[in-house]
């Protein structure tokens, strides 16, 4: 009779556990909100909607150790999908469109004969530049097919001029996408979703719902993946050694490469799990044994730049300061340029050419501008580029011309510009020299020393020229002549942010641990719209 019992209370307990652990599983499972931002959307989502869509994160969840599967996948990838994504100008939220594809997996096929992380067809492939024949198949490199996906989806967006209709594109194509949507949301940024929205956009956001902000939590890996990008000819088996991996381990990440074998047609992005904490940039490699990294080169590029001097309290009014020992003023509000170059007494011709600016492109508030001519040459060497700086933001940076920029690094557009590269801003590069790029480490430090908060000189700080002070030095730690400065704020609970380029509510949510609701809240925001040089208030919590 004891041992009945025994049991029957054993019996009671494991139920009860196994009860507590499911619903513990099932309170883990994110809701569906009435209001998602996605890109630089608002989507204002009704009842119905709302729980079709809940259907949909419910059953992502449904089986914890089949979600933690993806989960673990998109730990490992989701760092150089974002890079490859920020890189072509697409919102990084557009990345779980890659899990809603293929769930992460490098040789999916589906019924269709797409194929890879993203789901190419061979025609749409080599559209997007990707290499598919019986060597290569670049549908299954993670960063070659996410930089595909992205040149697809912009050269979409630009045609559409609304990311929601561009991301179901993605499924029906273009010419598909416009005659669904017509031209009813062009340029809208609120859009009310019901049960009559695309399904596959409403699909896309149970998968953002279901994986935002969950993946880091649920995550075993304890690696990254890092990139090596391969000048061939050459095969994983040699390559394998050299990385501290073995060939199969190679295989299994690079399935793009279908013998083994690595073409010297180009350079190729191959990728392994590394131990330790990832890199920002990746490795560059030659199919020697020589390595194409810098040899402790001097990175001198400046946080400290733009460098002004002068009367900074009226910098807004022309005469007043330099900007690089240049005559500069500072932009007080957003306007055209025509507007700007009257309210300084220039003409707007003249104004554009000094500053190297598209013809209708706008003067931005809190931006720097030059009211005499650049010069050929920056005061420092080089400057790493750094996470949405553009070859045009440098040139400002620095007060060098934007031809003289590209000339001397023998580069022609944004599009070959990369995060962690080594430009020159005083010599010629030789003729068929490769830009370096700085290593991944190197580069955190230079990216966290960027990020500091800075102080601006005052006015009876300027009669003497700021010293300057390299951003980083490969062989020693950081270091400033200068105190450390403190974040601005007007309490210690709060500090302000300045925007820069690229930044947007949701992102600058995830950068601080707060809601995007809280940031318009705090600075009486009428919508997810900001600009470059806006202050932003944002309280710690």
């Amino acid at each position: 009779m004891k041992n009945l019992t025994d049991n029957v209370l054993k019996g009671v307990f494991l139920f009860s556990f196994l009860l507590l652990n499911s619903w513990g599983t099932w309170a883990q499972i994110p809701q569906v909100p009435k209001e998602i931002y996605f890109a630089d959307l608002t989507i204002r989502i009704n009842e119905q909607a709302r729980r079709e869509i809940q259907l949909d994160v419910d059953a992502l969840h449904r089986n914890p150790n089949y979600f933690k599967v993806k989960a673990d996948r998109a730990n490992l990838y989701m760092p150089l999908i974002e890079r490859e994504l920020r890189e072509i100008g697409v919102p990084e939220d557009i990345k779980y469109l890659v899990i809603q594809e293929s769930g992460l997996i490098a040789d999916a096929v589906s019924t269709s004969n797409a194929v890879g992380f993203w789901q190419f067809k061979q025609g749409t492939a080599e559209e997007v530049f990707l290499r598919v024949d019986n060597q290569v198949d670049e549908r299954k490199n993670i960063v070659s097919s996410s930089r595909g996906a992205a040149l697809y989806l912009r050269k979409h967006n630009a045609q559409l001029d609304n990311w929601m209709c561009a991301l179901v594109s993605y499924q029906m194509g273009l010419g598909g996408a416009k005659s669904y949507f017509g031209n009813q949301y062009s340029g809208k940024k609120v859009i009310d979703l019901d049960r009559n929205s695309h399904w596959y956009f409403k699909k896309f956001l149970a998968h953002k719902v279901a994986f935002e902000g969950q993946s880091n939590m649920l995550v075993s890996n304890s690696g990254y993946l890092e990139e090596v990008r391969i000048q061939g000819p050459t095969t994983l088996k040699a390559l394998a050694p050299r990385l501290g991996v073995s060939e199969s381990h190679l295989k299994e990440y690079n399935k793009w490469a279908s013998n083994g074998n690595i073409p010297g047609d180009k350079t190729y992005s191959v990728v392994y799990v590394k131990e330790g904490i990832p890199s920002t940039t990746p490795i560059i490699a030659q199919s020697s044994s020589s390595s194409n990294l810098p040899g402790n080169p001097s990175y001198s590029g400046n946080s400290n730049y733009p460098k002004i001097t002068g009367n900074q309290q009226n910098a807004t009014r022309p005469n007043q300061i330099k900007v690089n020992n240049i005559n500069g003023v500072m932009a007080a509000n957003t306007a055209t340029q025509g507007n700007f170059a009257e309210k300084i007494g220039m003409k707007e011709n003249k104004f554009r050419k000094i500053n190297d600016m598209d013809k209708g492109a706008r003067v931005e508030s809190g931006k720097y501008y030059y009211v005499e001519k650049k010069k050929s040459e920056a005061e420092v060497e080089k400057h790493v580029v750094l996470p949405g700086e553009t070859l045009w933001s440098i040139s400002q940076k620095y007060g060098i011309k934007l031809s003289s920029l590209k000339a001397k690094n023998r580069i022609r557009s944004d599009r070959d510009l990369k995060t962690g590269m080594i430009l020159n801003l005083q010599e010629h590069r030789k003729r068929g020299e490769k830009i370096p790029m700085v290593p991944g480490q190197e580069y955190r430090k230079i990216v966290e020393a960027d990020k500091s908060p800075k102080v601006q000189p005052t006015a009876s700080q300027t009669a003497e020229p700021v010293r300057e002070q390299p951003r980083y030095q490969p062989t020693q730690p950081v270091q400033s002549t200068q105190p450390a400065p403190a974040p601005q704020a007007s309490s210690p609970s709060k500090l302000t942010h300045t925007v820069v380029q690229g930044e947007t509510l949701y992102r600058l949510s995830q950068s601080y641990g707060v809601s995007v609701e809280d940031i318009k809240r705090w600075n009486n925001l009428p919508d997810n719209n900001i600009k470059i040089g806006q202050k932003i208030t944002i309280h710690k919590p």
